[in-house]
Order: C-alpha cells, then structure tokens, then sequence
C-alpha cells in the first residue's frame, strides 16, 4: 500500500464502478490515456476494482481524498485538461448552479489500462 492510500480507510462507496467514468468525451480521453484519474464526491471503486469502458479496462491503484482548492494543473491534467482553470470552466459547465468550493472534498480515483482491448 502507498502513501497515498495509507489509512487505508474509505467510507462505503456511494456509488458503482460503472458511474465512475460516464461522459463519452471523457470515456475516450481515458481509452487514448489522456486521463488517468477522476474525482467525484464520493467513492465510486474500491482499490483494484476493474472499470470497462467500450472494449477496454482499467484497474483503480489509488484512491485518496483532495479539496479542490489544493488542486494544482498536475492534477487537472490527469483528468485530462490542460489547465486547472479549463478543469475548473468545465466542471462548473457540467453541473449548473455550482461554486467552485475551495473547501470541498473530493475523492480521487487513479486508474491504469489493463493489457489487451477485450474482444466482442
């Protein structure tokens, strides 16, 4: 077990694996390995769960807490945006009505491909 998931203490995921990842552009910003990680505000994996997405899989290594205010361009870049501030522009467009809340705690899912594409 890493660092980052020392306490090795989660609350029971609020939601399933198959949630994890849902927004098509984000489905392929996976496949093509420009996203490596997203943040929700609950648990949706457990560690070395396996998430498939069209004929691909990938294995969540990490799960950890973050708030969004320490968020830096490193960790917007892993949920595949250039900038903490496109990350921030686009989170606000997907939910409607929210504030970027420095404050909020989030939760961090890391995943890595597995091998082979699966075969239909």
């Amino acid at each position: 077990m890493n660092a980052k998931n020392k306490n090795g203490a989660f609350p029971k995921k609020t939601c399933s694996i198959e949630k994890l990842v849902t927004i098509p552009e984000d489905v392929e910003k996976v496949i093509e390995g420009r996203k490596t990680a997203t943040r929700r505000n609950g648990v949706y994996a457990n560690i070395g769960e396996v998430m498939q997405l069209k004929n691909h899989q990938f294995r969540v290594e990490h799960i950890y807490p973050q708030y969004l205010g320490d968020m830096t361009d490193t960790d917007a870049q892993q949920e595949g945006y250039k900038s903490l501030k496109a990350y921030k522009q686009a989170i606000l467009n997907i939910h409607p009505g929210m504030r970027w809340a420095p404050k909020m705690k989030v939760w961090v899912h890391e995943y890595v491909p597995l091998n082979q594409p699966i075969s239909s």
